[in-house]
């Protein structure tokens, strides 16, 4: 297998079961023994009914959730980390470098600038500050936010300008790996056009992307293949 064609993401096993503690340790058994590899170019999209693990398993994949079981494999700078097992700070530099996550919420930050929040993760990265402005003006240009809020703190926007900011701070670095938590659930049809194209172009330069959508044109649009959690339910 050349290195090219390695799965960008590689899932073994995958459990997870979440224990409630105010509730005499109850138990609800989400997923077990899942597996799920994905290529570059792909966009495999998770399919099933609210409640079958979908965005537990976007969590477990990016760290957020610690799996019962099993292990979330990202190939990074040509090696695979088990993000399952690996330390805070490894995580912290996969997804710096390699591993982008796209939610339909942005974690708003007091007082940055909205220009100036997309063009962090360039700068994280090295990249100088002319050539990340230029990349976020295109972005944030391409995504119909007006000009007069680059400057402004995101915080008072709305939902759906919100929700641009988050897409453009995502696609600004150019993962090779991308989770997508229903990236256009605030989007009208214009905006949810563009972040199809985003999400294409990203898919031809090689990124391998696992993604929610409840929308089902853009699910049509995107989607490499579709992957049924729900044939991974573990017993209650």
């Amino acid at each position: 297998m050349t290195e090219a064609s390695k799965p960008l993401i590689i899932v073994e096993d995958l459990a997870k079961t979440f224990v409630l503690h105010n509730a005499e340790n109850a138990t609800i058994p989400v997923f077990e023994r899942l597996r799920l590899e994905v290529a570059p170019g792909e966009c495999v999209v998770l399919a099933g009914e609210s409640g079958v693990g979908k965005s537990t398993l976007m969590r477990s994949i990016y760290g957020n959730y610690m799996p019962t079981a099993g292990s979330v494999r990202v190939l990074h700078d040509g090696q695979y980390v088990d993000i399952t097992n690996a330390s805070p700070h490894e995580v912290l530099e996969v997804r710096r470098r390699t591993l982008g996550y796209v939610s339909q919420f942005l974690r708003v930050i007091p007082r940055i600038p909205t220009l100036q929040l997309v063009m962090e993760p360039l700068l994280e990265n090295g990249v100088d500050a002319e050539t990340a402005r230029a990349k976020a003006v295109g972005l944030l240009s391409a995504l119909r936010l007006p000009e007069a809020h680059w400057d402004l703190p995101p915080a008072t926007f709305s939902g759906g300008e919100q929700q641009r900011v988050n897409i453009a701070r995502s696609f600004i670095r150019e993962y090779p790996v991308l989770l997508l938590d229903e990236p256009t659930a605030s989007l009208d049809a214009e905006n949810r056009s563009i972040v199809v194209d985003l999400i294409k172009q990203a898919l031809d330069a090689g990124a391998a992307m696992i993604g929610i959508f409840h929308d089902q044109d853009v699910r049509d649009a995107v989607a490499t293949r579709l992957f049924p959690v729900a044939e991974f339910k573990a017993a209650a």
